[in-house]
């Protein structure tokens, strides 16, 4: 197993330690980050260790290896993503790329939740950079870093309004933040839901080949009385 076979952990254990909650054997993004636990050896993982640190109600992500859970937690669904890593940067133009900064908070919460609700959180930007297209003052496409482990970043949040597709954003956003990173000596790495064949085309153009098939798979906390 490398580290990007069970990315949460190592990103807990390395670059986003400080957004860490948990045990030494199971850790969770702090609520209003990141909606995802991890774990050193996730198929036979104890999660019941995290009861401290959630809410009865609260959904989880884990993302790799699926879990068998305890009776307290029910299982919602499971998406097969593609995992995608990247180690060129593309010819891609991004003059009108923009850092993105707190008082861009509003914006990118309306934006994100547009296509992917659930996913972005207001505290979500603490875990890296984020950048943006605006057009007339307006934010019309964004992206940027998510899950940070050793050597690894991985690209997220992609996102561009229903009215501004087809002109390219997405590629300009996606390709700044790869140059970033490998500009930093670090390797760029992302999901994509598997069925997406559109996306995965634009990712493989931007120069991503695909790793391996990932799960992300989504549980609720049921109770915190353990039968």
């Amino acid at each position: 197993m490398t580290t990007l076979d069970n990315p949460v952990w190592h990103a807990l254990q390395t670059v986003h330690r400080t957004l860490a909650q948990g045990t030494a054997s199971v850790q969770r993004y702090k609520a209003g980050v990141l909606q995802v636990m991890g774990a050193e050896h996730p198929e036979t993982a104890p999660y019941n260790e995290l009861l401290d640190w959630l809410t009865v109600g609260e959904k989880m992500f884990t993302v790799g290896d699926v879990p068998v859970l305890p009776d307290n937690w029910r299982y919602i669904m499971q998406v097969d993503c593609l995992q995608m890593i990247c180690g060129q940067k593309a010819d891609v133009p991004n003059t009108d790329v923009v850092k993105l900064e707190d008082k861009n908070l509003a914006d990118m919460l309306t934006l994100i939740n547009i296509s992917l609700p659930g996913f972005f959180h207001e505290q979500t930007p603490l875990l890296g950079d984020y950048f943006g297209i605006f057009q007339e003052g307006r934010l019309v496409a964004m992206a940027g870093e998510r899950m940070r482990l050793q050597g690894y970043t991985e690209v997220s949040a992609v996102a561009t309004h229903p009215e501004f597709t087809g002109r390219g954003y997405a590629q300009q956003l996606v390709a700044h933040v790869v140059a970033k990173n490998l500009d930093a000596g670090i390797i760029p790495f992302l999901h994509v839901t598997a069925t997406n064949e559109r996306a995965v085309k634009v990712y493989e153009k931007l120069g991503f080949k695909t790793r391996r098939r990932v799960s992300f798979t989504q549980f609720e906390l049921l109770s915190k009385v353990v039968l």
